[in-house]
């Protein structure tokens, strides 16, 4: 799909020529390359076109389709010259639909760009970068041409050539009444999902009938009664070229989530139309229809690729198969039959042997033995593997055979039976098992009319690429995700005349004619003076004369540029050629010329081979553009000889010393110096040359990167080696050792390495002094340094006192600027994970050793309350005297506090329930954070529990205390003391008050309504009146608000499976309630009319038992109201986001005006991938759900989708919203809390952005990652059309 995403657009025939010059020779002034062998043009990508590419070359293969385009002149559509004019009406998408044609059959280029088509759609860059469907772009592009052609001869083309009418009727069976309802189309969309093939999806729509009975009767006009009644559909008009849409692309409603069907599913090359049609006594040859193109997508719903397959009916593509001869032609044909064997349908197959059978069902083994004998191999050597046992496999498509109530006997539907035989009119429809066996090769067909002769030659267009198919290798598109999504039918009686065959020019206008003509011409003229600058070289001539030898290589005398001749010939020349040139060059040149392949290195000019063989074109000896090549007498420059070849290369190696005062800072103390040396100089030769007093060389293996580590000694074995054979290069670094620095060599297990210590520096940032500016410096060390050196080195540096090296420590800093634990003294730069360049802070108080933990720790998890603090301990001190220690430190007493972990969201996470256990027994780390929590750890087998209290509210008149009570909810926070559940900060639900009651512990094996009885003895609690556990509802808390619902009181505690941090809220209720598990309970309130507020929630059971649906629920919110259904509005409320979802019925009673937001959502999850449509100017939305579910018209309604799955999620003590339309006709559940809830998050995400940006932009802290972008939102698809009536 991006092939072409970077290929510059270039184009003959618009107003931007491309610039000249030879020297750089820019990709964009290379003409397009010429058509290939299939003489057919394909589509340039523009990045995400490839849906558009597919279509466009259809309607081009669609030749009645281009030859009523061209028919329309420029009287008729104006000109493209004249299109800047301000009040000329030019009907420019025709125009550049017509160029385009004329390119892609005229023009001699391998791909046409569409750039010029899409400006005049109003596509913008980033629109041609995005992928649409090709379906929903099949329907614009046919609407933008109508538009387009309006007043015009052509202003009847689309309609003419693609619009059908469909009936659908409903026929009532008391009366006989008719009544009938005729829509129009110009493409027919037709299920996948459960469907075989297009036979059987066009069977469903307009053959079966569906039936209104028993309780589902149909309302007669004529009868003016509720009556039986039988509903179907029929094609009333044939269209020329028939446009089949495949719902390729569905929504899982329980993962709420697209997903693309790729299930097998067959389409013929002919299909008749007869048995779908409503009239059914003309002529035969009137319902044959022969598929002619098939739209491909490759990939999934969220993204792919398009290509399409074209029968090519005016012959205008050269069509030959690149194949090879004998072994590889017999291997590919054995390929063949075994892909073949593998994609053969075994639904094909069986519904074949059962159409056969004369009893309405046979036995299971029966059918398999009926399989092995037609095909000699049985089901599960053949099928198990893939699609499971025989019998399963039969369960598995209901919708096809029919099982007996015990299993054993299978027959099939009568549908697939009707499918098989003749029909009422004497036609055979072509059977399950025949559309397996379809004849896919038109050299074999000849019952095909004009099979035999032309027209059958098919091609993959797939962009810029085109190649010739095979018949049968459309086959291989009827499943996966690379499979067919749009087909093409056109009426078998139309026949091409004799003079458009294998001629592109047919029809098309003069003008174009004389435009493509002049584009060619141009096209020719580009390539050949392309041509012509790719085929020549510039070649650099060096003269001998201009050069001297010295320091291994060659200089030049004056400069560069003064030194060099440069010389422009032809590659194709030959070398003699090349020759004679230079001495024309240089007039002056005496004696023998020799030619010699030349390079710059680093040490200067070496020389090669020389060249010979006059004979010899400059291509065929190597010489490429920019090669270099010396003019001398092949023996010596200004009297020295020069060595030559690749074995006498110069290399330039860099020459470092240890200065004095190194201290071990290699990087900063070196001297250096630049060496040259021949490659086949030895180490010998080498180590004379730079020590000849004695010492030891080392390399470096990292080139020139003096710091690197890589440091090794030549041992005196290698000495006899050459400089290229140990691996030396250019820029390559050797370290002299005279014998006073050989202490720093290091020998062991038998390898001589030096400087392996990695050598780094350090930040030591002050943070002992009381200055404002804290100080920082750089230190250098390597990783064997030890820390305690490091302080002493960070002490000097910053003139501090040096008794300051007793009573302080190094700790690292974070990015964002925490100190973090104490490093060691006793640690390495290596044990303490310090990375160059890592800053540490010198502070007051001893580091810990080895053997110490330094640990954080809080009262409490909320930091806004509870400072951290620190300590050290051993780590081999218990958990109890761990705690004892930061109970001293935090000026707290007594026994009742235990210790818990701080987890990943900074609360108090598990427990240290092992009093007894050492730090280091419970893998307690250094710099681990732990929580002082309050109450001791309850026994083993007990539950220590925190009990919330919620009660009514005190009433309050409506509109007072705006700010404590807004949408009827209200906060009384009473008794909180240190505790593990902090107070709320968000209402919880609608009159309610939340108030800590105190803990209780108690046993898992107790009960719920022991749990009830414990909670009633705490002190907030004993005011209250409860006769019995059964007059109180118990919550479990989940993010400060009342979450899963705790039903049946004789349950243990243990088997809800709490867990040990659980909170539980307690609700007192005015009457006994015993909820089941089907029951559900909700909190409703009714909108205030005229005002955005509610009055006091209700609480409403609801039984889901049979079902849990919008249509459902609105029925049992409309009976607690005693309001009719239809007259009221209901949405659920999501106090987290303080939003409103409203809960709608559209399924069964249509959608409404009211359900807009569900519009928006729609669109969003992509509904034209769906089959659903809106129309704008209409109170109703129109839904094709029949289609888009796959579910043929004589099915039972659609099962609604259950409210306790997405997208509301349906619980326990949710908040539903109900609007009285008798008395408020607003839409807008939200009220001033509401707005206030989003203004605030609004402003918190900025605060957010804000700080992130700014600790981004410092250059102290290292970036932050960002997150991942999530997928971008679809984007409607649209054509910008002038307005011509």
């Amino acid at each position: 799909m991006f092939g072409d995403l970077f290929e510059e657009d270039f184009s003959f025939i618009s107003n931007n020529h491309c610039g000249k010059g030879k020297k750089s020779k820019p990709r964009e002034s290379e003409p397009p390359a010429p058509r290939d062998f299939t003489n057919l043009s394909g589509i340039k990508n523009q990045g995400g076109t490839c849906y558009l590419n597919s279509l466009l070359q259809t309607l081009l293969f669609t030749p009645e389709f281009r030859e009523a385009l061209f028919s329309l002149g420029p009287e008729e559509l104006g000109t493209l010259d004249d299109s800047r004019k301000p009040d000329a009406k030019v009907r420019i998408i025709p125009l550049q639909l017509q160029r385009l044609f004329a390119q892609l059959l005229l023009l001699d280029q391998q791909a046409a760009s569409t750039t010029d088509l899409t400006e005049s759609f109003g596509w913008s860059s980033h629109e041609e970068m995005r992928q649409h469907d090709v379906q929903e772009l099949n329907r614009i592009l046919f609407s933008a041409l109508e538009t387009s052609l309006v007043g015009t001869s052509g202003h009847d083309l689309i309609n003419r050539l693609y619009h059908g009418i469909v009936v659908n009727q409903i026929v009532c069976k008391e009366c006989k009444n008719i009544s009938e309802r005729q829509e129009d189309f110009l493409d027919l969309t037709v299920a996948v999902k459960g469907v075989a093939g297009l036979e059987e999806a066009l069977w469903n729509m307009y053959v079966e009938e569906e039936y209104f009975e028993n309780d589902n009767l149909y309302r007669c006009g004529a009868c003016d009664k509720l009556v039986e009644a039988s509903k179907s559909a029929k094609l009333r008009k044939l269209p020329p070229f028939l446009t089949i849409s495949l719902l390729r692309f569905n929504f899982d409603f329980e993962k709420c989530e697209r997903y693309k069907e790729t299930s097998c599913y067959t389409f013929p090359i002919q299909i008749n139309l007869r048995p779908f049609c409503e009239q059914t006594e003309m002529d035969d040859s009137e319902y044959m229809y022969e598929l002619f193109s098939v739209i491909i997508h490759k990939g999934g719903c969220y993204g792919g690729h398009y290509h399409v397959y074209i029968r090519d009916v005016d012959e205008l593509g050269n069509w030959q198969l690149q194949e090879e001869e004998g072994g590889l032609m017999k291997e590919k044909v054995l390929r063949d039959t075994e892909n073949a064997k593998e994609t053969e349908n075994p639904l094909a197959v069986l519904k074949g042997i059962l159409s056969e059978e004369e009893a309405k069902q046979i036995a299971v083994d029966q059918l398999g033995q009926k399989l092995l004998e037609k095909k000699g191999v049985s089901w599960n050597k053949k099928y198990r593997k893939q699609y499971g046992a025989l019998r399963k496999y039969l369960q598995n498509h209901p919708q096809i055979f029919q099982l007996s109530p015990d299993g054993n006997k299978v027959g099939l539907k009568e549908t697939h039976k009707l499918l098989i035989k003749l029909d009422s009119h004497g036609q055979n429809l072509q059977s399950p098992s025949q559309k397996n066996d379809v004849q896919w090769n038109c050299e074999k067909n000849s019952s095909r009319p004009g099979a035999a002769s032309a027209g059958c030659h098919w091609f993959d267009l797939n962009d810029s690429k085109v190649q010739p198919i095979k018949e049968k290798d459309i086959e291989k598109q009827f499943q996966g995700k690379e499979s067919a999504y749009m087909l093409f039918y056109r009426k078998a009686q139309l026949k091409r005349p004799p003079e458009a065959r294998g001629n592109p020019r047919y029809q098309i206008p003069e003008h174009l004619l004389h435009e493509m003509n002049a584009a060619n011409t141009e096209l020719q003229k580009k390539r050949a003076e392309c041509d012509s600058a790719n085929n020549g070289i510039d070649l650099h001539l060096h003269l001998s004369c201009c050069y001297k030898f010295h320091n291994g290589a060659l200089h030049p005398a004056l400069s560069w540029k003064e030194s060099v001749v440069d010389l422009t010939i032809d590659r194709r020349k030959t070398l003699g050629d090349l020759r004679q040139a230079v001495f024309q060059m240089l007039e002056s040149w005496e004696g023998d010329m020799v030619l010699s392949m030349a390079k710059p290195l680093p040490a200067g000019l070496h020389l090669y081979q020389v060249l010979d063989g006059d004979e010899l074109t400059l291509d065929g000896i190597g010489l490429a553009d920019g090669a270099d090549i010396f003019v001398w007498n092949g023996k010596e420059v200004g009297g020295t000889k020069v060595l030559t070849g690749p074995e006498h290369e110069p290399l330039v190696l860099n020459v470092l010393r240890l200065a004095e005062h190194n201290e071990g800072s290699k990087g900063q103390h070196f001297s250096e110096a630049q060496r040259v040396f021949s490659c086949s100089t030895s180490l010998g030769q080498l180590h004379s040359a730079l020590a000849p007093a004695g010492g030891i060389i080392l390399r470096n293996g990292s080139g020139a990167d003096t710091e690197a580590k890589n440091w090794e000694v030549f041992r005196e074995e290698d000495m006899k080696e050459t400089v290229r054979s140990v691996g030396l290069r250019d820029g390559c670094s050797v370290l002299i050792l005279d014998s006073h620095d050989q202490s720093f060599v290091n020998v062991a297990s038998g390898n001589l390495t030096a400087f392996t210590y990695d050598i780094s520096w350090l930040q030591v940032k002050n943070f002992c002094g009381v200055e404002e500016e804290e100080k920082h410096v750089k230190i250098t060390a390597t990783i064997e340094t030890v820390m305690s050196d490091i302080k002493m080195k960070a002490i000097r540096e910053l003139q501090l006192e040096e008794e300051l090296a007793n009573e302080s420590c190094l700790r690292p800093v974070s990015g964002n600027g925490k100190l973090l634990s104490p490093v060691p003294e006793d640690y390495t730069v290596k044990e303490a994970e310090l990375k160059m360049g890592s800053l540490l802070g010198l502070c007051r108080g001893k580091a810990p050793t080895s053997t110490q933990l330094f640990l954080y720790f809080m009262v409490g998890s909320d930091q806004n309350c509870s400072p951290e603090m620190e300590i050290v301990v051993e780590e081999t001190a218990s958990v109890r005297e761990c705690l004892s220690l930061m109970l001293e430190k935090s000026g707290l007493s007594g026994d009742s506090w235990h210790l818990r972990r701080l987890d990943w969201c900074y609360e108090a996470g598990e427990a240290l329930s092992q009093e007894n256990a050492t730090l280091k027994e419970l893998n307690v780390c250094r710099g681990d954070t732990l929580v002082i929590t309050e109450g001791k750890l309850p026994e083993k087998g007990f539950l220590k529990i925190p009990i919330w209290w919620l009660k009514p509210s005190s009433h309050k008149k409506h509109g007072e205390y705006a700010q404590d009570q807004v949408n009827g909810i209200t906060w009384k926070m009473e008794a909180l003391q240190v505790s593990a559940a902090a107070a709320p900060a968000e209402p919880i639900h609608p009159g309610l008050d939340l108030c800590y009651a105190g803990r209780i512990e108690i046993a898992g094996e107790a009960s719920l309504e022991d749990l009830k009885m414990q909670a009633l003895t705490l002190p907030c609690c004993q005011e209250q009146v409860v006769p019995l556990p059964s007059f109180l509802r118990a919550w479990t808390m989940d993010s400060k608000r009342p979450g899963k619902l705790l039903r049946d009181n004789k349950r243990r505690l243990s088997d809800y499976r709490l867990g040990a941090r659980v909170e539980i809220c307690i609700e007192p209720l005015q009457e006994e309630e015993n909820l089941g598990p089907q029951e559900l309970l909700l909190r409703v309130q009714m909108g205030i009319p005229g005002e955005r507020d509610y009055s006091d929630s209700r609480d409403l059971v609801w039984d889901i038992s049979k079902e849990c649906t919008a249509w459902a629920l609105r029925q049992r919110v409309a009976s607690h109201y005693c309001l009719p259904v239809d007259k009221i509005e209901i949405a659920k409320y999501f106090p987290e986001r303080f939003e409103w979802l409203p809960i709608s019925s559209w399924v069964r009673s249509g959608l409404t005006e009211s359900h807009s937001c569900w519009r928006g959502a729609c669109v969003g999850l992509g509904c034209r991938s769906l089959g659903i449509e809106f129309k704008e100017n209409s109170k109703l939305f129109c839904f094709d759900f029949v289609q888009t579910q796959q579910i043929s018209k004589r099915k039972r309604r659609k099962k609604q989708e259950s409210l306790q799955s997405a997208p509301y999620h349906l619980k326990d003590g949710d908040i539903i919203g109900v609007k009285n339309l008798l008395l408020d006709d607003t839409k807008d559940f939200s009220t001033v809390r509401d707005d206030m809830g989003k203004e605030k998050q609004r402003q918190l995400a900025l605060e957010k952005r804000k700080s992130r940006q700014e600790r981004v932009q410092d250059p102290f802290f290292p970036e932050e990652k960002l997150p991942m972008k999530s997928r971008k939102p679809e984007v409607a698809l649209s054509i910008n059309v002038g307005v011509f009536r």
